[in-house]
């Protein structure tokens, strides 16, 4: 399946159950990239909108790069009341955005979908003199609970090409050469506190899990809710992120 089809049945549980970002992530842009409520923004790979969302929040204008329908759709509708949100039907690496007209582009739990080398001619091509390449991820902790190293093994057991697609195969050499100059990283904890519901929700959301049409569904749920019945504490599981944020240094 080609990669921008992947979330189109999926759109709901990913509006629902991603996780966002924390608000030191705004507090980074301002302090470490200049960041202003003047700044436009080109937010490439956009999905449903949750990045693209903080940044309005902040005031900015944001360019919302996205090729799927589906999600685009979504976030046309949910962001519907901020002014300066335009929605564009796009790829990394063919944004249809004007030359240097943006301050920042951003990739958001999206990057590894793309073309590098491409989308590194793009984003240079629509940024303006002294902007910044920014990409983040919402990186879920594996093993640092209990719960954690066994909700790992639950998604392997049923995963269809996990291995193959996440996103920790951006590794420290392709970020390099992506780059290819200096570039900074920054760190910040995330987490959701997620019922039974809320967690199905979230695994539902990831391309890469049997969806409820699936013949091996119901084994993978009877074996959440035993994971659930486990750890919960007051009926609820914290899942727990490390907002990773690379950049581009001026």
């Amino acid at each position: 399946m080609k990669s921008a089809e992947r979330f189109s049945s999926r759109v709901e549980n990913y509006i629902r159950y991603r996780p966002g970002y924390p608000p030191e992530l705004l507090a980074f842009f301002r302090d470490e990239m200049g960041l202003t409520p003047e700044s436009v923004l080109a937010d490439v790979g956009s999905g449903t909108g949750i990045s693209t969302k903080l940044f309005l929040e902040n005031g900015n204008t944001v360019y919302a790069v996205e090729p799927n329908e589906a999600m685009r759709a979504a976030a046309e509708e949910l962001l519907a009341e901020f002014p300066n949100f335009h929605s564009r039907s796009g790829w990394a690496e063919e944004t249809g955005l004007p030359e240097e007209s943006v301050d920042f582009a951003v990739a958001a739990q999206a990057f590894h979908w793309f073309d590098p080398e491409k989308t590194r001619e793009e984003f240079i091509r629509i940024l303006k003199p002294g902007g910044h390449i920014v990409l983040i991820w919402n990186e879920r902790q594996l093993d640092t609970t209990p719960f954690l190293r066994e909700f790992e093994q639950l998604l392997l057991r049923f995963a269809k090409d996990y291995t193959q697609v996440r996103h920790e195969n951006v590794n420290e050499t392709a970020l390099a050469s992506f780059f290819q100059k200096e570039y900074g990283k920054a760190v910040f904890a995330n987490s959701q506190v997620l019922d039974f519901d809320g967690l199905l929700g979230r695994v539902l959301s990831s391309s890469y899990m049997p969806t409820d049409s699936d013949e091996n569904f119901s084994e993978m749920k009877k074996e959440l809710e035993a994971l659930v019945a486990k750890h919960a504490e007051n009926g609820n599981i914290e899942l727990s992120y490390s907002t990773t944020v690379y950049y581009t240094r001026n």
